[in-house]
């Protein structure tokens, strides 16, 4: 079913709708879907994605903090791991209790990331230890973990490590988020309001999380026309990550996330993702 015929988008830093559940059960599984950078959840790429993913499940779409109507400043993919996380925990409000989370470039890092502190054996303290979003919830305590774990997660055309530059596109994703200059264009241009001060600590980098969301199945999608990050990424999440768990797709012909992605290869992965829950 289609996200509008269920329930309205969630938005976990913004106002407005998506604050109450629709009345009545929501069976089924559902997948949470995270945004790349610049995304929102009022976005085309977005909403078409919701819309191919929702022929095959429910489907739960939100901002990221800093980004469209959100209110906040975007980290880049380190505290997003608690918005992904509010919003899992929103998806089993609803009534869902098998989710799988979803999430493209940035988001899919978010998603890595997130599995690894959220997932089936993931411990009370979190893998990050004191650092990071991962300081957050310890910080928190058990109680904010709650509800929030996710029993599949999809990371498509994520990076494996951060500070990547070895690619134009990427060149001008730094300078937007490092560069004064490139944080007003991001912000009046793009609608994304980018935190100045960088990270401190460094939070887990996606590579180093692979290893650490074992059982919790796992897929990593990539094209081989990504303008952004080489197959070399994909190649490593998944020798990182635990063989008897994870799969990887190459896609031929793909290019860069939620823009790029047909729902042909949505419906297959909306497919996987089910079965998989």
């Amino acid at each position: 079913m289609a996200i509008e015929a269920a329930y309205a988008p969630f938005q976990p830093y913004g106002a407005g709708s998506g604050t109450d559940p629709a009345p009545g059960p929501a069976p089924g599984p559902a997948i949470v879907v995270a945004h790349g950078f610049t995304g929102a959840l009022e976005r085309p790429a977005v909403r078409r994605a919701a819309a191919a993913l929702g022929r095959h499940a429910a489907v739960v779409t939100f901002s990221f903090r800093g980004h469209g109507r959100s209110a906040g400043r975007s980290t880049v993919g380190d505290r997003e791991v608690l918005d992904l996380a509010a919003a899992v925990r929103w998806a089993r409000r609803l009534g869902h209790r098998r989710i799988a989370t979803l999430g493209f470039s940035m988001g899919g890092s978010v998603v890595l990331r997130h599995a690894a502190l959220y997932g089936a054996a993931a411990p009370e303290g979190a893998p990050e230890g004191k650092t990071g979003a991962g300081a957050l919830e310890a910080k928190a305590g058990a109680g904010a973990r709650e509800g929030a774990h996710t029993d599949a997660a999809v990371a498509v055309s994520a990076a494996a490590r951060w500070y990547y530059r070895g690619t134009a596109p990427m060149r001008r994703v730094h300078w937007a988020i490092t560069r004064p200059a490139g944080r007003l264009v991001s912000r009046y241009g793009l609608r994304t309001r980018i935190d100045p001060r960088g990270w401190d600590p460094e939070p887990l980098s996606p590579v180093a999380a692979a290893p650490l969301i074992a059982p919790t199945p796992l897929l990593i999608v990539h094209g081989d026309q990504d303008p952004y990050f080489p197959l070399d990424h994909p190649r490593t999440l998944v020798d990182a990550a635990d063989p008897s768990s994870t799969e990887l797709w190459i896609e031929p012909g793909f290019g860069h996330a939620e823009n790029a992605a047909d729902p042909a290869l949505l419906g297959r992965i909306a497919a996987w993702a089910t079965a998989h829950v």
